[in-house]
């Protein structure tokens, strides 16, 4: 809450510093912001008091505006938001205020306004020094299936050209091909209607020897879903071996979750059905590590 609220209120300047000093009730995130308790404030609190200190037309972008997205992106530093080129920034603990001439159209969540993934990436990959992070950073929304590799360079593009060598380079080498694949399988789901599987498990029997991989696994049922098959895919005969211990099994290429989502899906679903239907196959699921969740 800001101090204009406060006074309209009924609540005096010098009232609100009494109850943000020592041992008061309150506390003061930023001049002119109070948050009315006196706990560590949370990461969602952290954001509407930045609204609150940068104004109204303020979105939020870098990390916080991926995992509003949905990506699993840790968002411990310091807040990112975008303020418009004309407004005056000063400098505020835990805020990265960055003036732009070209404010995104924000999507909000939760009542919060947040950049579209294209932009929230690049303006969190731009902050890293290391090639590798900077590849890593841009695999997420690629992963999660928000946005495309054209999407990301065609907004690199769009915006300022300093600073932005390191994050061109790793962009135009990137392979989105593989990495995309697991976007396009959500949006597969959502067709299919299914309950979320665990993504990218190896499967193993009781003595937990490798039987073979699953980019998708629905543990109840002891259904299997590979959607990366082809030439230059790694695993062999593993499908074979996953068949034979009684796993309904549904394989597919990437071309085909792009060019025929709606077959996949039908194929999925009755998969689904005739694995709900047999007895689930003595086998376990070892959690591999995503692309989301890399270091």
């Amino acid at each position: 809450m800001n101090l204009e609220q406060l006074r309209r209120a009924g609540v005096s300047d010098r009232r609100t510093r009494r109850l943000c000093g020592p041992g008061g009730p309150w506390r003061r995130l930023h001049p002119g912001v109070v948050l009315l308790r006196n706990t560590a404030p949370t990461r969602h609190q952290l954001m509407h008091a930045a609204l609150v200190r940068y104004g109204p037309r303020v979105v939020i972008t870098g990390a916080d505006a991926l995992q509003a997205h949905g990506v699993k992106c840790p968002a411990a530093g310091e807040i990112q938001v975008l303020v418009p080129e004309h407004c005056r920034v000063a400098a505020c603990d835990g805020v990265s205020a960055a003036r732009t001439a070209r404010m995104p159209a924000p999507v909000e969540v939760d009542g919060l306004p947040f950049a579209p993934p294209s932009r929230a990436t690049l303006d969190l990959a731009r902050t890293e020094p290391d090639p590798a992070r900077i590849r890593h950073l841009l695999t997420l929304p690629l992963y999660w299936g928000l946005c495309d590799r054209q999407e990301l360079l065609a907004e690199l593009d769009a915006g300022p050209q300093r600073g932005t060598a390191a994050v061109r380079k790793v962009l135009r080498e990137l392979d989105d091909g593989p990495i995309q694949a697991h976007g396009l399988a959500t949006r597969i789901l959502d067709v299919a209607r299914l309950p979320p599987p665990n993504w990218d498990v190896t499967i193993c029997d009781r003595r937990g020897r490798r039987i073979g991989e699953a980019d998708a696994w629905w543990d109840e049922i002891g259904l299997a879903w590979q959607y990366r098959c082809g030439p230059g895919s790694s695993g062999g005969f593993s499908h074979l071996a996953l068949a034979a211990t009684g796993i309904v099994l549904v394989r597919c290429t990437v071309r085909q979750l792009r060019q025929v989502p709606g077959e996949v899906a039908r194929e999925l679903a009755g998969a689904f059905g005739d694995a709900s239907r047999t007895p689930r196959p003595r086998v376990r699921a070892v959690p591999m590590t995503p692309i989301g969740d890399a270091a």
